[in-house]
């Protein structure tokens, strides 16, 4: 599988840089990558710590993949959540941080690597602190896809910078109202999340320094990522929308 990943040195916008501990300017200056895998799933390596989102795909898909130090399932779904592949990868050394619905999906050997974050509530592991944002529908036709409360959105403080995953939303106040939001990955699919305008209107409210548009397969149309961006632009020229390959076996 052809992977397109994205590198930046991250550098913090506050005075650590200048900070006589050695061990503080080591932190801020690691190297972050993002490798996107498959529509919602990815992978961040930052230094010697690596992260998987919404690992799914089977072992196939993380073949010549760093092993994970930390996982983050956001929903119960099959494209967030997917036994067979936490079983098949080698997770041994790994915590996994999820939502309650999906931790009591999980098979009892998983167990003690389980840190369950409910909304609002955040988690400090390897150095990045997480935090669990709320996901879920606002359109009538779609409340039963994705209730309030079940699901996690995850902001990762890592490094200096700041990464929002929304995992299955749509335009919630919650998503409008982050603050400092470095790297947003944002999802837009219908019937199941949002639509591209409502996706669009909701970046342009609380700007994040970049916008990664990913999930955008929905049923039975794909999203037109294009117009997002576009869109973006138009509203915020300030803001760069990153197109990585999310659907390396597909057209488009």
């Amino acid at each position: 599988m052809a992977l397109l990943g994205c590198k930046e040195k991250v550098k913090s916008p506050d005075s650590a840089e200048n900070s006589t501990d050695p061990a503080t300017k080591m932190e801020v200056n690691q190297e972050l990558k993002v490798i996107p895998v498959e529509h919602a799933t990815a992978i961040l390596e930052w230094g010697t710590t690596t992260v998987y989102i919404d690992p799914v795909g089977g072992a196939k898909a993380f073949e010549g993949q760093k092993q994970p130090d930390l996982i983050l399932i956001t929903d119960v779904h099959g494209d967030h959540l997917n036994l067979e592949t936490l079983q098949e990868l080698n997770t041994e050394k790994a915590k996994i941080i999820a939502p309650q619905a999906v931790a009591d999906k999980l098979p009892q050997e998983f167990t003690p690597q389980i840190d369950v974050l409910h909304n609002g509530a955040s988690r400090e592991r390897f150095g990045i602190v997480v935090e669990a944002i709320p996901m879920y529908n606002l359109r009538e036709e779609a409340l039963n896809f994705h209730e309030k409360g079940r699901g996690n959105g995850y902001v990762l403080n890592i490094g200096g910078q700041r990464l929002y995953f929304s995992g299955d939303t749509e335009d919630i106040p919650e998503m409008r109202a982050l603050k400092n939001i470095d790297k947003a990955f944002v999802c837009m699919n219908l019937p199941f999340t949002m639509t591209v305008e409502s996706a669009a209107d909701a970046v342009l409210e609380f700007k994040p320094r970049q916008v990664y548009p990913y999930h955008y397969r929905g049923r039975p149309d794909v999203s037109d990522v294009t117009k997002f961006k576009a869109l973006i632009n138009e509203g915020n020229p300030d803001i760069e929308v990153v197109q990585l390959d999310w659907y390396p076996n597909e057209t488009y």
